[in-house]
């Protein structure tokens, strides 16, 4: 089955890049969402051949799809709990929200580019991803009616971190968000709220994302 051995290629993925990651393997409710979430159902009909390759795919609009590893290894180095209230940056086609449904109690989602965010919307909602809450706006300012949350995650390049993000996470909370340019090395930072706000960020490992699009 495409899905398993895609599955089976990302546990390999992340014993070949287990230094960078401080872990030999992913957490198995994190495998499991990524066995289960039908990745077909959430890209362009004439790439669904190309669903359960590991690598990123266009979903239009100067947006992507993340690559599964990816998506896998964001998701496990944020030690997410069944009562976490998590936020996404970047809805794109709802892939990332459908994998963080089944692992914790809310998904808050925002997507800045208005066709895509519907799209995602309509898609999780027909999936049956009940947990998952979208939102079309600029989710650099986070989405303050519904903080503080548990986890953060970022799914486009940011040149720095956003403070708003940063205020609207918990103590002990954790972030995960590519940082850098398009054009020069991102890195893919691991960001740990402590106490009286500060803020201990550790490099994963170099990625490549789409940039964050908006007015600040």
């Amino acid at each position: 089955m495409a899905r398993q051995e895609l599955v089976n290629e990302i546990k390999e993925n992340v014993r070949a890049t287990r230094f960078y990651l401080d872990r030999e393997k992913l957490d198995e409710k994190v495998m499991r969402m990524l066995a289960t979430v039908p990745r077909h159902e959430f890209v362009p009909q004439d790439s669904r051949r190309f669903a359960y390759e590991n690598r990123p795919l266009s979903i239009g609009y100067g947006q992507t799809i993340s690559q599964p590893y990816i998506v896998a290894i964001m998701t496990d180095l944020l030690d997410l709990h069944p009562d976490a209230k998590v936020l996404e940056l970047g809805t794109g086609s709802g892939y990332q929200a459908a994998i963080l449904s089944g692992l914790v109690k809310e998904v808050y989602t925002i997507e800045i580019v208005e066709a895509l965010g519907l799209k995602a919307k309509e898609r999780l909602v027909r999936l049956g991803y009940d947990n998952v809450t979208v939102k079309i706006g600029d989710g650099y300012y986070g989405w303050d009616e519904h903080a503080p949350f548990d986890a953060i995650i970022v799914t486009a390049a940011a040149s720095h971190i956003p403070p708003p993000l940063t205020q609207q996470l918990k103590v002990g909370g954790k972030m995960i968000i590519p940082v850098g340019t398009m054009f020069l090395t991102q890195q893919l930072l691991l960001v740990t709220k402590q106490e009286k706000g500060k803020l201990v960020s550790r490099q994963i490992l170099p990625v490549r994302f789409v940039p964050v699009t908006g007015g600040h």
